[in-house]
């Protein structure tokens, strides 16, 4: 069979060109490497090569191995270790006296007159800080800007500039539910447990997206007025009718007494009294106090289930050591008044007196 039969004259013509190119290589390698690469390594000397003109007979050399051999490593290290080093050029070397690890020792402190001044730092220049911009939001005035802890629910309107319709106000952190009312104002009712003790909350106006805000304002809860006043005791009836409760602004002033509904200190108003205490109303703001007794004496002829806690049915309460003042108002000087230091008939003719009181024969 042919090398080219059955072939395309396109694959006879690869066939070729790979022919060509393999006899090409070939050329190239022999004329790179010469005949070492398609001989044997060792060069034969040939007729044509011209002999030495002056050949020397009798030289040979002899190579040992020891001669050409490296040295081990202890042999370098053992070579390394006693050969000396010589330096070519000059070394440089501390003066002599000069103990370079010695410690700095500053120069001993001036003493006198003849000192020379201490030079002044210079000062550092302070640069001043730059103003922040103002906020976008302007707040003037709270109103009202001052509130009694423990108020009820009340409105708090807001004055300044900017304010939009979707505008907040934050009290102390918390958003409220704010009313729009004109640019310039805006209003927010304010809980009860929000003031309940006293402090500077804080108050702000700001859109639920942070970028519109306002500066900061605060706000004053203030302790409410409280009674000063102590209650000493009081008189009750038997059809609790004409009750009095007696009170003393302090321990040396005069008592002076009081029945339901009137007012005391001009904004207390006595809504309640018993042997234990008297509860007072805030007229103004409506809280309520409960007094206990401090001291005192109830007089009079008390009925059933009144002043048990602080003594019998029918028998003056009293606390140990209190001295009655002179004069009581309603109560004559010259009626008998309990004593615990009473002898048993000094109590008997006591209460068969008090049973003869002329106010208490009139309530019948």
């Amino acid at each position: 069979m042919g090398l080219f039969e059955g072939k395309t004259p396109t694959e006879r013509n690869k066939i070729i060109a790979a022919g060509v190119l393999g006899v090409v290589a070939l050329f190239a390698l022999y004329f790179a490497f010469g005949r070492s690469l398609f001989g044997s390594g060792t060069a034969t000397a040939t007729s044509k090569t011209s002999p030495s003109p002056t050949p020397r007979s009798g030289l040979s050399v002899t190579v040992k191995s020891a001669d050409v051999a490296l040295p081990t490593a202890g042999e370098q290290d053992f070579y390394y270790q006693t050969t000396a080093v010589f330096y070519s050029g000059t070394v440089s070397a501390p003066d002599p006296g000069r103990n370079i690890f010695a410690f700095y020792e500053p120069p001993e402190k001036c003493r006198g007159d003849n000192c020379p001044p201490s030079p002044v730092p210079s000062p550092t220049p302070v640069k001043s800080p730059t103003p922040l911009p103002p906020p976008p939001i302007l707040l003037t005035s709270l109103s009202p800007q001052t509130v009694y802890a423990g108020t009820k629910t009340f409105r708090l309107e807001l004055n300044g500039d900017k304010f939009t319709p979707d505008s907040h106000v934050y009290f102390n952190q918390t958003e409220l539910t704010t009313s729009f009312i004109t640019p310039q104002r805006i209003s927010v009712e304010i809980p009860a447990k929000f003031v309940l003790g006293e402090g500077s909350p804080q108050v702000i106006v700001q859109t639920p997206d942070g970028k519109l805000f306002s500066n900061q304002l605060f706000m004053t809860v203030q302790a409410a007025p409280r009674p000063t006043m102590l209650y000493i005791g009081m008189i009750g009836r038997k059809r609790f009718n004409n009750d009095t409760a007696y009170f003393t602004d302090n321990e040396k002033s005069p008592p002076y007494g009081a029945r339901l509904n009137d007012t005391l200190a001009g904004r207390f108003r006595l809504i309640d009294m018993s042997p234990a205490e008297a509860t007072l109303e805030d007229t103004s703001l409506g809280f309520k106090y409960r007094i206990l007794i401090s001291k005192g004496i109830a007089i009079g002829s008390m009925p059933p289930g009144r002043g048990t806690d602080l003594g019998a049915p029918g028998i003056p309460t009293y606390n140990p050591g209190f001295v009655p003042p002179s004069d009581i108002p309603g109560i004559p000087n010259n009626i008998q008044r309990y004593n615990p230091s009473m002898s048993e008939d000094e109590k008997k003719k006591l209460q068969e007196a008090q049973k003869q009181d002329v106010d208490d024969e009139g309530d019948n």
